[in-house]
């Protein structure tokens, strides 16, 4: 039977990005804007408002059909839960569609209704799908900033003389590639108190929509040519300090020499 206009709703969601992880062990449910958890892993909560929260260990929160207000004031009572947090939160904004299934695209999901498997599944896909975003754009800017030195090391054969700049660029560089060590294992999937085989079914078009595996295996790529670029930069540097050193210890044997040759042609003359 088609399914009237009139039985269909819309409502956001809202996927953020806040940090390097979420502390959620001890959290109190009751001082969260009076809401009910739904499950622990995600821990997902039913606000008061009729709105609907997922927190996610590695730094993500993912809210559905909550207002702007609301979203604030939850952020708020987290506080210092968030460890490593970002300046400014990553955040991806899609569209959810509840009475049909079936269209699924970036900022768009089509879902039959908003139960709790179904909302913890579309959570967890847009959580994971901010995360992924979040690291993308991370692993590009070190690529950007490592890719001159790389050039300028091609083209002359020598390192940069701007060796401060080099080692930042480097430095920071490692702090991204530890920090993405730990990222989200986009091919798990929640622990759900009951399913069936819709929902298994989108749990699979979405992984599908988002191309979770092909992201994760080209982040992964992209972190082992940037371990790779670091440790040659590192490596180069080392070298270059011993050739310096050995120069230097040279130099001053040279010069030790000369004044022993020049007080010993004195002492003859």
């Amino acid at each position: 039977m088609p399914v009237s206009a009139a039985s269909i709703q819309r409502t956001s969601a809202r996927a953020l990005r806040l940090g390097r992880r979420l502390r959620l062990a001890g959290l109190e449910i009751a001082e969260l804007n009076q809401a009910e958890a739904i499950t622990a892993s995600p821990l997902a909560l039913r606000l008061g408002s009729g709105g609907f929260v997922a927190l996610f260990d590695y730094g993500t929160a993912v809210f559905i059909g909550v207002s702007q207000a609301e979203e604030e004031a939850f952020l708020q009572k987290l506080g210092d839960r968030v460890e490593g947090r970002l300046a400014a939160p990553a955040v991806v904004v899609s569209e959810i569609e509840v009475g049909t299934s079936g269209k699924i695209s970036d900022d768009f999901i089509a879902v039959r209704d908003l139960s709790p498997p179904c909302l913890i599944i579309v959570a967890d896909a847009l959580a994971k799908n901010v995360a992924l975003a979040f690291e993308e754009e991370e692993v590009k800017k070190v690529l950007e900033a490592l890719e001159p030195f790389a050039g300028d090391l091609a083209n002359s054969g020598r390192l940069p003389r701007n060796r401060r700049r080099m080692l930042r660029t480097v430095g920071h560089a490692l702090l991204i590639h530890h920090r993405l060590l730990e990222r989200v294992e986009v091919e798990e999937r929640p622990e759900l108190p009951s399913s069936d085989d819709e929902i298994e079914r989108l749990h699979e078009r979405l992984a599908e929509a988002y191309n979770f595996k092909k992201r994760a295996k080209a982040l992964s790529r992209k972190l082992d040519v940037i371990e790779v670029m670091t440790t040659a930069i590192t490596e180069l540097l080392d070298a270059q300090r011993e050739i310096r050193l050995e120069s230097l210890i040279v130099l001053l044997i040279a010069v030790e020499m000369a004044i022993y040759l020049y007080d010993l042609f004195l002492r003859a003359g």
